[in-house]
């Protein structure tokens, strides 16, 4: 619960910091075959533990089955945020250290993802608003990167 201004002048509320959960949340950028999902297979077996790839490529993912050890899924369109963060919160019940997502970029400009749905509700619109659409977009966004964080 949120402290107020009296309480905060009147009680110590500071705590030692203590590191408790570390967690290596990155992104990679990069053209089409600069080694994206090389590079993040090979840095999530550095880190250790199971590691899980959500794959939207059309089962790219898998064309490094032979260097590293890990489980996929397939994500198919429609590449809604539920079905991303569905896979995401799989990989965790399923009790994986490192989870890859490849791609990211379907979420936001693929079939069914969040620019889809923007289109489609401005045109279920009244007036056709694109504006006021991102009021029920734009939680779905926050959603996925939740699930994410």
């Amino acid at each position: 619960m949120p402290l107020d201004s009296e309480e905060i002048h009147t009680m110590n509320v500071f705590k030692k910091a203590a590191r408790t959960k570390a967690k290596l949340r990155m992104a990679l950028i990069g053209p089409s075959g600069s080694g994206k999902t090389y590079s993040a297979l090979a840095l999530a077996t550095g880190l250790g533990g199971k590691i899980a790839m959500i794959d939207t490529e059309r089962g790219s993912g898998e064309l490094y089955a032979d260097s590293f050890d890990y489980d996929t899924l397939q994500l198919e369109p429609p590449f809604t945020p539920k079905k991303y963060i569905d896979a995401i919160k799989a990989a965790e019940d399923g009790g994986y250290s490192v989870v890859i997502i490849d791609s990211l970029s379907h979420a936001w400009a693929g079939e069914g993802g969040i620019l889809d749905i923007h289109d489609t509700s401005t045109r279920g619109s009244r007036n056709g608003n694109g504006f006021q659409a991102w009021k029920d977009v734009t939680p779905q966004h926050e959603r996925i990167v939740n699930a994410i964080l």
